[in-house]
């Protein structure tokens, strides 16, 4: 009778051995998945194309407006008087990216 508890016992530290070594594989191989899903991630992001480069980015901004109008003015015993006026406006300006030390981030 005493056997039957000896071997219940002997089966039930079995299983908790093997768990322990399958819960240590899992934690050695924790470094090896964080390091295979970032590079992953950084793949991903060179796949998308090159990246922001702090102080070598330069925007330009160009607008350009016209206007064409007609005043066309008739008078009842007056020659009738027509205007026709076109104006024209450029606007160009020019935007550097501060380098990454002059940049503020909030956090």
């Amino acid at each position: 009778m005493f056997i039957n508890f000896h071997k219940k016992g002997q089966s039930t530290l079995e299983y908790a051995v093997i768990m322990a070594v399958v819960v240590a594989a899992l934690i050695a191989m924790q470094t090896y998945m964080k390091r295979g899903l970032q590079g992953r991630m950084k793949q991903a992001s060179d796949d998308i194309g090159e990246q922001f480069s702090p102080g070598y980015t330069t925007a330009n901004h160009t607008t350009t407006a016209t206007i064409n109008s007609t005043e066309t003015i008739v008078g009842g015993d007056k020659p009738t008087t027509s205007t026709v006026s076109t104006q024209s406006q450029t606007s160009s300006t020019q935007e550097d990216v501060a380098e990454a030390t002059q940049e503020y981030w909030k956090e």
